[in-house]
């Protein structure tokens, strides 16, 4: 028997899918974080795009009966975000999302610095 969780990241995936995101990735975050379990990552190529799947990961959760806490940028859609609880779906634009590169920061690996830098940028500098 699936999980309420294993559901949601079923619905949001297929909502994704629908409307043609690209490099779905998901991760689980159980065990770095009480906030919520999963984070699906998924990017789209237009801030149509991507205000259109965070809308639809919106609408088909909601439709299975879970409920929704936010749904944050798609003012802009370059980067937006559906937070359903326990399932946060972030939508990016491919160049934010490699800048961001948050699956590096989630995925339990140390995040990686562009070659040549001498050190990662601090403000107190």
């Amino acid at each position: 028997m699936a999980t309420d969780v294993e559901k949601m990241v079923a619905v949001a995936v297929n909502a994704l899918e629908d409307i043609k995101a690209k490099d779905i990735a998901v991760l689980d975050t159980s065990k770095k974080t009480a906030l919520f379990a999963r984070m699906i990552v998924a990017s789209g190529d237009s801030t149509r795009q991507v205000k259109a799947l965070t809308n639809n990961v919106a609408v088909d959760l909601k439709a299975a009966g879970f409920d929704i806490i936010s749904t944050e940028g798609t003012d802009s859609g370059e980067w937006a975000l559906v937070d359903a609880g326990d399932v946060v779906v972030h939508v990016m634009q491919p160049a934010v999302r490699d800048y961001y590169d948050i699956e590096a920061l989630w995925g339990g690996e140390k995040p990686s610095f562009h070659a040549g830098a001498a050190k990662p940028w601090h403000a107190a500098d």
